[in-house]
């Protein structure tokens, strides 16, 4: 069936190179965004998906901390950012940061902390070496994902060290890997608009290639569905690829919708329809072809249209999250948390078999306590 469908498809040819195993280009990626044939793109992502990953369907038990929401770029794009001293701005101290983690443990035994923020701008680097530290001591056995590139960058700026040096110190302190977050989306052009403050692209993809040689993984990501043209996503899904070749440091892909409520940039366009959102996760399958796992964010793009995702490339659904706060400020109506029962319950009803895993993709088994063990 799959055969056919490709067959009758005005990018057939497209696609018939990528289930070849052919690398794409910024040409095909553009030519796959303009074509209306999303059923026969999908059909040649899911296949890909299935030949990487099988009929698995990932998911974690992680809690999010989202330490402040204190940042001096503001980028327009952004409902979460808040001045210092404005009404709603927040600032945990590391105790602060240790409680919340504690509340929900002995519940769910989570394997990952996920923990960014903003641009504090006057907080010291102690004050991050101290948290990753005091989290670790408290959870050893846990995985600390945290800052992303644009954090490390801002933390070597106020300490004065490289963000080689920030980058060993924080591993020490017990930093794991770290998030995708902050790329939005290479292109200068776009960044002018969306977030003129923050570090340009190049600087992003050097942050995360010093990570990966000093053997730190990451994510990646893209935020999508604001002012960008197709040849833009498919070169900024190409330098990530680009990169992978180099270092191969990047463990998933995760497409990122843009939300526009309680932003500055607010609605700049027609709003993206599930065809669209389905199409971009198809396409970064066959496109970025040496990156093992494309996620769905779920908070993102909601639990149904996560479900139809993972028939068009996407093998991750991230995870139990656990108060999610920075989608939510701009408007996000997904819950903030799952449980267990609830994710493996939306992967069945895929067609997929759920697949708890750890951070860097090792599978977890359970004791009848509930206590994970990595396999």
């Amino acid at each position: 069936m799959t055969e056919e469908i490709i067959d009758c498809s005005d990018v057939s040819d497209i696609l018939r190179r990528a289930l070849d195993g052919d690398r794409l280009d910024v040409d095909d990626g553009v030519r796959l965004f303009e074509s209306d044939d999303l059923h026969a793109i999908g059909a040649a992502a899911n296949e890909i998906r299935r030949k990487i990953n099988g009929n698995r369907t990932y998911y974690i038990v992680n809690r999010h901390i989202n330490y402040t929401d204190i940042c001096k770029n503001r980028c327009t794009f952004c409902a979460y950012s808040r001045s210092e001293g404005e009404n709603g701005a927040y600032m945990m101290s590391v105790q602060e940061a240790l409680d919340r983690a504690e509340q929900y443990y002995d519940q769910i035994r989570f394997t990952e902390l996920h923990v960014v923020g903003g641009l504090h701008p006057t907080m010291p680097f102690s004050y991050y070496i101290d948290l990753i530290r005091t989290l670790k001591s408290r959870f050893p056995s846990v995985h600390i994902q945290a800052f992303t590139a644009v954090e490390i960058a801002h933390i070597a700026d106020i300490s004065g060290l490289s963000v080689r040096d920030v980058l060993a110190s924080l591993k020490d302190a017990g930093l794991g890997s770290l998030p995708g977050g902050g790329a939005e989306v290479f292109s200068p052009r776009v960044r002018e608009v969306v977030c003129p403050e923050k570090m340009s692209g190049e600087k992003w993809l050097s942050v995360m290639r010093k990570a990966h040689n000093m053997g730190i993984k990451s994510n990646s990501t893209m935020l999508y569905g604001h002012v960008e043209t197709y040849s833009e996503r498919v070169e900024h899904m190409i330098a990530l690829r680009d990169l992978q070749d180099e270092t191969g440091g990047f463990m998933t892909f995760i497409p990122l919708k843009y939300h526009p409520g309680n932003t500055r940039l607010g609605e700049i366009s027609a709003s993206m329809s599930a065809q669209d959102d389905l199409k971009l996760y198809a396409i970064s399958r066959l496109m970025i072809d040496n990156i093992p796992h494309i996620k769905v964010f779920w908070i993102m793009l909601g639990l149904k249209l996560a479900q139809v995702a993972l028939s068009y490339g996407a093998d991750d659904i991230d995870g139990t999250v656990i108060e999610e706060k920075i989608t939510h400020r701009a408007g996000a109506t997904t819950p903030q948390a799952l449980t267990v029962s609830q994710l493996v319950t939306i992967i069945e009803e895929t067609g997929t078999i759920p697949t708890e895993r750890d951070t860097i993709y090792n599978e977890v088994t359970r004791d009848e306590a509930g206590l994970p063990a990595i396999s």
